[in-house]
């Protein structure tokens, strides 16, 4: 839109494409923004593979004849039909031939479900407004890195895309954040595609595990959607970190009462805070203006988590391994978890999980 609800400088609309290699030895993570009020696009793509992460961002004005038009630099998505197809492109480098490119179709396999509505307050101030729909479908084309050409076919691909209002870097927190600062957070978001059905679930918590976001809920083409009941995690994480390395979701049939459990293997791990823009990102973050026609590209070396110490202070996409009910699956399992948080028995932003026995 060209002229949003609100004039709040924090009001955004952006998409976000997860590609899963099921073999889990690549992870691609792209998508693309505007922040009407900032007069800013911007997009970015991360690809994980073994210990490094290729990542490619981009910004620029955001002018009303290109309102249209979803590409900024090398990046671009095309929607060939809504809701249905998309062709997702990254442009080679000509001083780099070796770096990441891409052309890609996203197509849908299952309609579009809407996510529960999403707010967070700080004090009386609305901080955070947003709507958001997911959808799951299946990946072929080609990308390219290190002269290496690699076929998607086969992948699994989600999406999401949401608008609203968003925190923007740059403006000062002030008296609330100073009277009302953040204890803890514990976060998931696990969009799960099986071959004939489609698995959302969410989870928001405070840090004595007050519950703000809760979903659960099938869908399968032909059926009406059907709702699993309250998702309650048991999650094992590698220890001395908050880094899930398994994890089982407890679910339940609305018809008969019984327990479900989506197991959940970890396989490729994309941080959003490398690479991406998301916060706590301390070189880029998503509608911060970096002048007209910006782009840049770099490498991530994940092998040293102290290299990126931000990172453990935001949200992590983990390319995973679903089973459920008999079926296997693969999606995303979008975890964060940092502070103070009662149910997972973390006392603060230095707690982690103990050594194994």
């Amino acid at each position: 839109m060209k002229h949003v609800a609100t004039s709040d400088r924090n009001a955004y609309d952006r998409c976000i494409f997860h590609l899963v290699d099921p073999a889990g030895e690549f992870l691609l993570i792209l998508g693309l923004g505007v922040y009407p009020n900032l007069g800013v696009i911007d997009a970015y793509a991360t690809l994980r593979v073994g210990d490094t992460l290729h990542a490619v961002r981009a910004s620029d004005a955001l002018s009303d004849h290109r309102r249209m038009e979803l590409a900024v630099g090398p990046l671009r998505i095309v929607v060939e039909r809504p809701l249905k197809d998309f062709v997702l492109t990254c442009a080679a480098d000509p001083a780099d031939p070796g770096g990441l490119s891409y052309e890609i179709n996203w197509s849908a396999d299952f309609p579009a479900l809407w996510e529960p509505h999403h707010t967070q307050r700080k004090g009386a101030r609305l901080t955070l407004e947003g709507k958001r729909f997911v959808q799951a479908g299946r990946c072929d084309g080609r990308l390219r890195i290190g002269g290496r050409e690699i076929d998607v076919a086969g992948w699994t691909g989600t999406r999401d895309r949401s608008w609203g209002v968003r925190p923007v870097p740059g403006e000062d927190g002030g008296r609330l954040a100073q009277e009302h600062p953040t204890e803890g957070f514990h976060w998931i978001w696990a969009p799960v595609r099986f071959d004939d059905r489609f698995l959302m679930v969410i989870t928001q918590e405070d840090a004595d595990g007050y519950r703000t976001l809760n979903d659960a809920t099938l869908v399968r083409a032909g059926r009406r959607d059907r709702q699993l009941g309250w998702p309650r995690a048991d999650i094992t994480y590698r220890p001395g970190t908050r880094h899930p390395e398994s994890a089982i979701v407890h679910l339940t049939d609305p018809v008969d009462g019984k327990p479900l459990e989506l197991g959940v293997e970890i396989l490729a791990s994309s941080p959003l805070a490398v690479g991406a823009g998301y916060p706590p990102a301390d070189d880029w973050q998503h509608g911060t203006w970096q002048g007209p026609g910006w782009t840049d590209r770099r490498d991530y070396d994940l092998s040293d988590p102290a290299a990126h110490p931000m990172a453990a202070y935001g949200v992590i996409d983990h390319a995973a391994r679903f089973t459920l009910d008999g079926h296997v699956g693969y999606g995303i399992f979008e975890h964060g978890s940092f502070g103070r948080h009662d149910p997972s028995g973390f006392t603060g932003f230095d707690s982690v999980a103990p050594a194994r026995p």
